[in-house]
């Protein structure tokens, strides 16, 4: 049995932290954990890819980070969106991986020196069910999971991702070309826009319906 400890002990205890970049800061605040699992999801055409490549920016800024694209690999959409966001810039602390298993992926994540940050997508293209999931999250609690996930409307695409999003310290969604935070972290405004012209586009147009 593990022992109580004070409010005092609680407060005491150093947790390592990420500072947010400050474009992101009116959407997460001026700090994450640099642990735990980030769960990003939304619809096709809403600019979730786009979000996903600006927070892999903020985190190779910080930290040696992992791209598993498994589910666009090295298609040329994949490549306009890193060329988008100048992905050249952050050199070998940004890699990429295309067509990795579950298995493999964990191997690799598990050697001495791996990435810190962790990003796949997606969960459906990796074929990460509930009990992958807890493997990830409990073999790998020093580093940060980003977890990307298909939407079925408003929600995570099949069951395991919806168990995903509610385990996620950090829980993003994208609509709109806008990310809203609804985890653990938000800032000022709990928003953060990929793309000025589509979201005024797209929020205008909602008006309207």
């Amino acid at each position: 049995m593990r022992r109580t400890i004070s409010a005092v002990q609680a407060l005491s205890v150093r947790n390592r932290t990420l500072e947010v970049a400050p474009d992101w800061q009116g959407c997460l605040g001026a700090e994450i954990a640099r642990h735990g699992i980030v769960f990003i999801w939304g619809n096709s055409g809403n600019g979730k890819s786009s979000a996903v490549m600006a927070f892999a920016k903020m985190l190779a800024g910080a930290g040696k980070t992992l791209y598993v694209s498994k589910e666009e690999g090295y298609s040329l959409s994949f490549q306009n969106t890193l060329r988008r966001f100048n992905m050249q810039e952050c050199g070998a602390a940004f890699q990429v991986l295309d067509n990795e298993s579950i298995d493999g992926l964990i191997e690799r994540i598990s050697r001495p020196k791996s990435p810190e940050f962790i990003i796949i997508d997606s969960v459906q293209a990796m074929g990460i069910g509930s009990k992958q999931f807890k493997q990830l999250r409990e073999q790998f609690r020093s580093k940060l999971l980003v977890l990307v996930s298909q939407a079925d409307g408003k929600r995570p695409a099949g069951r395991a991702a919806v168990n995903m999003m509610y385990d996620a310290d950090l829980k993003l969604w994208v609509e709109g070309h806008t990310v809203f935070s609804k985890g653990r972290f938000m800032g000022d405004t709990k928003e953060f826009v990929t793309w000025e012209e589509g979201a005024q586009r797209y929020w205008e147009g909602r008006k309207k319906e």
